[in-house]
């Protein structure tokens, strides 16, 4: 090993699902939206002036800061954006997560949670699911460096109820915690948390464009909490990139929210293929955990789920498979067009059927 080495930072990156190159793939592993985006994305794009990309874009990206407040009804003040939900994540863990107790996260959730603590060196500790998958907030009502749960779960699809997180908010109130959600727009209206932040100074909610915005190549998402926490997440933004996010992100983000429309229709048929693609799914000997989500989690009863990825991937169909303990019998799938996930079902029942 050479001397400089010594010095290196070293860690284990996160592992994105697979992008194939081929794009004639029925592309079902990375969650993405399978509608395109609101047409007035495309519009604004379209309307851009040849001279605004020669010039820094808006460090504070007031245009769609704006947007969002208006949108969810609160002050601009509760608004923060960055370069996808992994950003403003990763802005979190930098800027409230230095103390001496571990913060505490589940032992099956998204996987990008212990990596930022490794990466940014601070303590943490997994707290395992039941066995149904399910998180008991019990289990986190100790002491702890601060909280951060994904609402629904990744990759499970399971939805923890409101009441559950008011409870985790109450015992936890010395503590910064943080409600990812991802994918709350495919969940039952009211399952969400943001009403909370003007009750819990230490709430921090996420969202991302990349789910249910449909702008998963955009790169954008943002959080919601007290004035006081948002402040702290742009100190520490400016002392590290004033300008994470460009002038084509930030004009067509604000475009996407204003069709809400167009993002209720989406979302309702994700939902509606979501919930025909379980049962059929089941019918086939899967089991399939409750969803919330974009996605499904299944195990067969019979076939390894090693087996079954392999499979579809050689058919030209990407699904994602995790080589970790307490899940490496199940496939995540994410919902796409109707007759996408008919072709999954056709080359599932062949090869379940064959010899």
């Amino acid at each position: 090993m050479s001397k400089w080495e010594e010095n290196v930072r070293k860690v284990v990156p996160y592992t994105p699902g697979e992008q194939p190159k081929d794009q004639n793939v029925i592309k079902l592993n990375t969650n993405e939206n399978p509608y395109p985006p609101s047409p007035f994305v495309m519009m604004k794009v379209n309307e851009m002036k040849d001279d605004i990309l020669r010039k820094y874009p808006d460090p504070t990206a007031d245009m769609l800061i704006e947007s969002l407040a208006d949108y969810y009804k609160i002050d601009k003040s509760s608004v923060f954006a960055g370069v996808g939900s992994d950003d403003v994540l990763g802005m979190i863990f930098m800027t409230f997560f230095k103390g001496e107790l571990p913060i505490l996260f589940p032992d099956v959730t998204y996987s990008f949670y212990p990596v930022w603590a490794d990466l940014m060196d601070i303590k943490y500790e997994t707290v395992p699911l039941n066995d149904k998958f399910e998180i008991n907030i019990e289990d986190y009502i100790k002491p702890n460096g601060g909280i951060v749960i994904a609402n629904p779960n990744a990759p499970t699809g399971i939805l923890l109820e409101k009441d559950k997180i008011i409870k985790l908010l109450d015992n936890n109130k010395d503590s910064i915690v943080v409600i990812d959600e991802a994918y709350i727009d495919f969940s039952p209206e009211g399952s969400s948390c943001l009403d909370l932040i003007s009750k819990y100074d230490n709430l921090i909610v996420v969202r991302t464009f990349s789910k249910s915005r449909n702008l998963a190549g955009l790169r954008l998402g943002y959080a919601m909490a007290d004035p006081k926490i948002i402040k702290y997440l742009n100190d520490v933004k400016f002392s590290y990139n004033s300008y994470t996010l460009n002038t084509f992100t930030i004009l067509a983000g604000t475009a996407a929210i204003s069709d809400d429309a167009y993002f209720r229709k989406c979302n309702e048929k994700i939902i509606a293929t979501r919930e025909r693609f379980s049962e059929k799914i089941k019918e086939l000997g899967f089991t399939v955990l409750p969803s919330d989500t974009n996605f499904v989690f299944a195990s067969h009863k019979e076939k390894a789920a090693s087996d079954i990825f392999q499979y579809l991937k050689n058919k030209g169909i990407f699904v994602r498979y995790f080589n970790l303990p307490g899940i490496d019998n199940y496939l995540r799938i994410s919902i796409g067009l109707d007759e996408e996930m008919d072709k999954l079902l056709e080359e599932l029942n062949t090869f379940l059927t064959q010899d």
